[in-house]
Order: C-alpha cells, then sequence, then structure tokens
C-alpha cells in the first residue's frame, strides 16, 4: 500500500479517515502491520478496517500519530485507559508517556495582583508563579514617561511631547512592578507616567483605570478572580489573586529511522517542561 493512500478506519462505530504513512509512523505497531497483513483484530469490511476498540479514546491515538506529540483536554481523566489502548495498537512509546501522568495533568497557576493608590499616582506589583505568564503579561505593558506642566497634570490625554518608553522593573522571573500616575519634578514640572496593555492601544494615567484594564486582560486570557482583599487598609494596597488551570507542554516524542534496523523507528522522548 502506498504511504500517501488513503485509509479508513472503524473504531467501535466511529470513522476516521487518514494516510497510510500516519499509521507508520511506528513501523513496529500493530496500526502500521495491520496495513500489509491479516491481522484478526481488523477486519476489511468493504473497504475499511473495523476494530472493535473504543472509537473516543482513538481520537488521541490518531491526534499522537498526527503531531507525535501528547495533547489532552485540562479534564481529561482517563490516563489507564488510554495507555491500555496504546499497549493494544503497538505504541510502546505513547503508553510510556501515558505512564508519566504527572508530566501531561494540567497545573494550578496563580497570580496575585497588588495594587496602591496614592494621591497622584499607582503601584502595581504582579507575582506569578509561572514565569512565562509573567514574562509574556511583561513584553504587553507598556510604561510612557513623560513632562507636563502642573495646568494640565489632570488631563485625561498624554502630553503632545514625545513619550518615553520605560522599562519595568523586575525583581525576580516571578514578579514585576510598574507605576502610573504623576511625581513632582520641579517648579510647574510633574513627571507623567501612562501605561499600555496590548493588544489595547490606550495610554492610561489613571491608576484605576489601568486596573480595570489589567484585570480585564487576565480574565481574556482565562484567569478566574478567586479572591479580593485590602492588604493594608492605611496605605490602601488592595490584593487581587487569580488562578487557572495551565496546560502542560505535551511530551513529544520524535522518531528517527535507524539505518540497518530494518526500517525500525528508534523513539527518543523529549519532554519538555516549561514555566518552572
Amino acid at each position: 500500500m502506498s504511504n500517501q493512500e488513503v485509509v479508513i478506519l472503524s473504531v467501535g462505530g466511529v470513522r476516521f479517515v487518514t494516510r497510510a504513512s500516519t499509521l507508520q509512523q511506528f513501523p513496529e505497531s500493530r496500526l502500521a502491520r495491520m496495513l500489509n497483513s491479516d491481522d484478526p483484530e481488523f477486519k476489511l469490511v468493504n473497504g475499511e478496517f473495523f476494530v472493535d476498540r473504543d472509537g473516543t479514546l482513538f481520537r488521541y491515538i490518531m491526534d499522537f500519530l498526527r503531531t507525535l506529540q501528547v495533547s489532552l483536554p485540562t479534564d481529561f481523566s482517563d490516563y489507564q485507559r488510554l495507555q491500555r489502548e496504546a499497549e493494544f495498537y503497538g505504541l510502546y512509546p505513547l503508553a510510556d508517556l501515558l505512564s508519566q501522568e504527572h508530566l501531561l495533568k494540567p497545573r494550578l497557576e496563580i497570580l496575585e495582583v497588588r495594587f496602591s493608590l496614592q494621591e497622584m499616582q499607582a503601584l502595581f506589583q504582579i507575582f506569578g508563579s509561572c514565569s512565562t505568564t509573567v514574562e509574556t503579561l511583561a513584553e504587553q505593558i507598556t510604561v510612557f514617561t513623560g513632562q507636563q506642566s502642573g495646568q494640565s497634570w489632570n488631563s485625561p490625554f498624554p502630553s503632545q511631547k514625545p513619550l518615553v518608553p520605560l522599562p519595568l522593573e523586575r525583581p525576580s522571573h516571578h514578579n514585576m512592578v510598574f507605576q502610573c500616575g504623576y511625581d513632582y519634578s520641579a517648579g510647574d514640572q510633574f513627571v507623567a507616567r501612562y501605561v499600555s496593555i496590548k493588544p489595547d492601544n490606550r495610554k492610561l494615567i489613571n491608576g484605576t483605570n489601568v486596573l480595570g484594564l489589567l484585570l480585564d486582560t487576565l480574565l481574556k486570557d482565562g484567569f478566574r478572580l478567586i479572591s479580593t482583599r485590602t492588604v493594608s487598609a492605611e496605605e490602601k494596597v488592595e490584593c487581587y489573586s487569580f488562578e487557572r488551570m495551565q496546560r502542560p507542554a505535551g511530551p513529544a516524542v520524535t522518531v528517527n529511522p535507524t539505518p540497518g534496523s530494518s526500517g525500525v523507528a528508534q523513539a527518543r522522548r523529549n519532554q519538555v517542561q516549561k514555566g518552572k
């Protein structure tokens, strides 16, 4: 059978259409050998291979053959059953990955926003359990600074003078600090700090407005607000706590055919763990 030929499988009554080359990713697997041998578990009926197995779980088998990665829903729980299916089809690299359940289960991610509002400025401190998320958020947030006269300090619009972007303070990989509002400079001059959060193009100077945009950005990114509390009433510090289930990077299997091994695929696991 040509490796470009279309193959139709009926697994437990669920129909799948794929190429022979997809099923031959692992030449020693039962699915690869099915195409060129008589296997009593696979019945060829009206041009379709029928197998009496779980069709719902087989879609994860097909996804693995197409991508060589294990990507499961956040609420997936049938690891042992899927491992058993992988073993039935002779996909032992997949079965081996599924046996390491801790690599595949989503992790709970925590993010905390501390907001302190003073007379003319606001301070933001963000702490996150996942450094990758904090890094991504830091790339979305830009602080711009410029000088204004005292007569226009409460203007809702930035000065016409060019604004200069400032780097965010990053005390560690897991947190960031930035400010918005006005600082008294000299005479009737004030240093103004505006905050922009992508994909929103506005430059905001009011701390409450920046807080609203920041919280809305986090909610759209899949976070859930779990608590709001006042850390210090005297210093006007509020804390907003968020959580979300973080999908792990799918462990991948790289298939490297080795010369002189009769085309046997050598599977090498490349387990990628992000966000540590």
